[in-house]
């Protein structure tokens, strides 16, 4: 697993920021296709796939519910 994609949703209920949903999901799409920056060639797949998980875990996020304890 990416070890440096940090946990965004926390047994407080703190909801995470777009800013730490967008860094999650770029470092998940830097893992999954090898590059750190893509080249020019790439650029726009990788941008639009940061897009789309970026938007797949917030709408994951706002979805989950806590169970009470």
């Amino acid at each position: 697993m990416c070890r440096s994609i940090k946990r965004l949703r926390d047994s407080a209920g703190d909801p995470a920021t777009p800013t730490e949903v967008d860094e999650a999901a770029l470092q998940f799409v830097r893992k999954v296709s090898g590059y750190r920056v893509p080249s020019k060639a790439n650029a726009a797949a990788f941008d639009a796939a940061v897009d789309e998980v970026s938007a797949a875990t917030q709408q994951l996020l706002e979805a989950l519910v806590s169970r009470p304890r």
